[in-house]
């Protein structure tokens, strides 16, 4: 029986660990397989898949709405890496999100906030820990140095108190709210895709109050 359990334990311990990537890197330069080399270097067992890394230059509100389109069909403990960072090497904060479903991890920017919160957010921690970073971290690449590493070490099972500090103030930039003014439902457009269709961040259950007289968000 103890056999059973010690083989039982470490085929658990070789199950892939899925990362995802959403950048806006493009294909052209080696920024995405600099990222996935230092993934596999830290988590040589992890899978990594490619969301896109087709999101238009520094357009945050794109990259938002993929991720969080693309974030509900993955396995629960996804860890999901997403880098549009305009503000890299300012004082934006890399933060880590643990949700009922999945992980979050990139810029402070908004960029993760749309997807972590349609799954419910358990906590948010800042990433500072110097252990979970490449030794050397690069003023403009963080999604290399920082964000990467510590997608790989949280998939080899690091808590993710171990991070940082827990924190509570994130940025929610302007395309995530809905706002009910005479009436009318007032929101943005969040992505056009290539067959035309214009999606914007105003749901069914949003209608559905304004039809029934509820007051939305």
């Amino acid at each position: 029986m103890k056999w059973f359990l010690y083989q039982w334990y470490m085929e658990a311990k070789k199950t892939p660990k899925i990362i995802t990537l959403t950048t806006d890197f493009g294909l052209k330069d080696p920024y995405v397989a600099e990222m996935k080399a230092t993934i596999l270097c830290i988590c040589p067992n992890a899978t990594i898949v490619d969301v896109t890394h087709g999101i238009d230059k520094f357009n945050i509100r794109m990259g938002a709405y993929l991720l969080a389109s693309v974030s509900p069909y993955l396995p629960e403990g996804t860890i999901h890496v997403a880098v549009v960072d305009p503000g890299v090497g300012t004082r934006r904060r890399s933060i880590l999100i643990k949700t009922k479903h999945s992980y979050f991890i990139g810029p402070d920017n908004g960029l993760l906030i749309l997807a972590a919160r349609a799954q419910g957010i358990i906590n948010i921690h800042k990433l500072t820990n110097p252990r979970f970073m490449l030794p050397s971290v690069s003023s403009t690449f963080h999604g290399r140095d920082v964000f990467a590493p510590a997608a790989a070490h949280l998939a080899n099972g690091v808590d993710t108190t171990e991070f940082g500090p827990e924190i509570r103030d994130v940025v929610k930039p302007k395309f995530t709210k809905v706002m009910l003014r005479a009436g009318e439902l007032v929101g943005e457009v969040l992505h056009v895709d290539i067959f035309g269709n214009i999606i914007t961040n105003i749901n069914e259950r949003e209608v559905e109050r304004v039809q029934t007289g509820e007051q939305t968000r």
